[in-house]
């Protein structure tokens, strides 16, 4: 077979800031790059950016993380995959020294379980260090695989993906267990300044998050998801950071909620599937490179800190885009007449 020379994708390329960020993971300012063709989203970011400049900044929590693979496993009958079940999870350190083979940063911290007939879904879920992790848990799981069936005669392998974990897809799971980093954002912005700088009010901000991100999508069908636009925020920043941009799919999920406080608004992005790395496949690019370096995600620190530096910049950069963009459609025309002024000119 004919072997085709690599080449690279051109796409438009803008660092937007500075952020304000605060939280224990960072406080600073900073900006970040975005490479989209959609470039009005460097004008809505940016608003967003420089509202935070002018509070106390975007306070940022990473919940939760993991990442997860799934395996499929089968027996003669549900009882034969419940007893295998039950004696597996009490056996999490003898799983782990098998783990600790196929990597030094891959670590299983739970097991979660679907028995559907004869079928065992085994959901295995690790700390992965700096990277995204979906080579090393792919790889844990094959290492386990062999010592599962020897422990366990009675069951065979059926796969070593079952869908269970759920990759790349916009599941109920991934919104509940969560897959990457589950990190929320937070501002409060005063009266004066939504008036200001976003040209509206807290109470239209929380009106239209509820009728159009809760209500909106509720009667659309979205799976555990009440936001305007996380994903275009994620895939521009996981194409200017080397991450894998498929898995906006499950980064996109997540929910906005907004509320008074005193006479100020309270925003918030809750992200639960949030998956980035520092390291690993896609970093090695020279452009990839200089960014994840500019944010400070190249820095010698103890393992996973820069992954986690990495996903609170990025949560930031959602909160700003969902800021922007929400305020913009609670005037009439704004939003389509900044893509004309920015894209038609």
């Amino acid at each position: 077979m004919k072997k085709h020379k690599i080449l690279q994708a051109q796409i438009p390329m803008r660092w937007v800031g500075p952020l304000k960020i605060t939280g224990s993971t960072m406080d600073e300012k900073i900006s970040i790059p975005l490479a989209t063709y959609e470039t009005p989203l460097w004008h809505s970011v940016g608003r967003g950016a420089r509202l935070s400049t002018l509070t106390e900044g975007i306070f940022a929590t990473v919940v939760d993380e993991r990442m997860s693979r799934s395996i499929l496993l089968e027996a003669d009958n549900a009882q034969q995959a419940l007893q295998a079940l039950q004696s597996i999870k009490t056996r999490m350190s003898e799983l782990n020294d098998i783990v600790s083979k196929s990597s030094r940063f891959a670590k299983l911290i739970d097991i979660n379980a679907q028995i559907v007939g004869n079928l065992l879904y085994l959901r295995l879920e690790f700390l992965t260090g700096d990277a995204s992790g979906h080579n090393m848990v792919t790889n844990a799981a094959d290492q386990l695989f062999p010592w599962l069936l020897q422990q366990y005669p009675y069951l065979r392998y059926s796969s070593i993906s079952a869908n269970y974990c759920s990759d790349k897809k916009a599941t109920a799971v991934n919104g509940i267990l969560g897959r990457g980093k589950n990190v929320v954002t937070e501002i409060i912005i005063s009266r004066d300044l939504c008036r200001r700088k976003l040209n509206t009010t807290p109470e239209k901000m929380i009106d239209l998050n509820i009728k159009k991100n809760l209500i909106g999508t509720m009667i659309a069908g979205g799976l555990r998801s009440a936001n305007a636009h996380y994903a275009n925020m994620l895939l521009a920043f996981y194409l200017a950071t080397g991450q894998d941009a498929a898995n906006i799919i499950e980064g996109s999920q997540g929910v906005v909620h907004a509320e008074m406080r005193d006479d100020d608004l309270y925003f918030s992005c809750t992200i639960p599937n949030l998956i980035v790395g520092t390291v690993g496949n896609g970093k090695g690019i020279e452009f990839v490179e200089e960014n994840l370096t500019k944010l400070g995600c190249k820095e010698a620190r103890d393992s996973g800190e820069n992954a986690r530096r990495l996903a609170v910049i990025c949560a930031a950069g959602v909160l700003c885009g969902e800021l922007s963009l929400l305020a913009a459609q609670t005037n009439p025309g704004e939003l389509m007449q900044a893509h004309i002024d920015l894209e038609r000119t």
